[in-house]
């Protein structure tokens, strides 16, 4: 059992991966390869994301005197990342992301209906919000959910796009190897819990 620390030392590295995505409304299908380089975020990086500019409308207010206090307990990820898909299509990314347990977001911090594949029971679960200088789906930064369960060294993310709503799940199954979930929702109208799947991928993936 690994604690939050230690889940995200393991995942710093060389990282190959075997994706397939299934499309659920059009049946389609679609398979990737993707290899990415994991680094820990140095306290530069983490300060440039909490910078309120860097922030979408949506950003967290963060508690910064308990931030400077747990600093250390704040992990994060510098990832980047080459995918090829079963169509030739080729898509390159950096980004960083920063994990803040909710002892130090303020207590106003927003929230928004999470959606069935992220609803994880009471328990032994850090729960919080991520950071990211960049999205996914849509250019910009952006803030979302996450929960981290040490018992089963589980990482799983919820982020609220403008049209959809992801549930990535990350799962160390050993020092080397990974399952990945997404699951990817329409977003729904303002305060109904997300519904309608849209694409369910899931993958294998290596540390080299």
């Amino acid at each position: 059992m690994l604690t939050f620390q230690e889940f995200f030392a393991a995942c710093a590295g060389f990282w190959t991966t075997e994706r397939t995505y299934h499309f659920v409304q059009t049946g389609e299908i679609e398979r990737s390869y993707t290899e990415f380089q994991v680094d820990a975020l140095t306290e530069a990086e983490k300060q440039r994301i909490l910078t309120p500019a860097g922030q979408s409308s949506e950003a967290l207010q963060v508690n910064f005197s308990k931030l400077a206090d747990e600093e250390k307990l704040c992990p994060g990820f510098a990832i980047a990342f080459d995918t090829i898909s079963d169509k030739g299509e080729r898509v390159a990314m950096s980004l960083n992301a920063l994990f803040i347990p909710d002892r130090c977001v303020a207590a106003d911090a927003p929230s928004l209906p999470i959606p069935p594949a992220a609803e994880v029971p009471d328990g032994e679960v850090i729960r919080g919000f991520y950071m990211r200088d960049e999205g996914y789906s849509e250019s910009g930064s952006i803030a979302g959910r996450f929960t981290y369960q040490p018992t089963r060294q589980t990482l799983e993310m919820t982020t609220h796009y403008t049209r959809s709503v992801a549930v990535d799940q990350m799962r160390l199954l050993s020092p080397n190897l990974r399952l990945r979930t997404i699951v990817t929702y329409q977003r729904p109208d303002e305060g109904s819990i997300p519904s309608v799947i849209t694409l369910i991928g899931f993958g294998v993936e290596q540390k080299k």
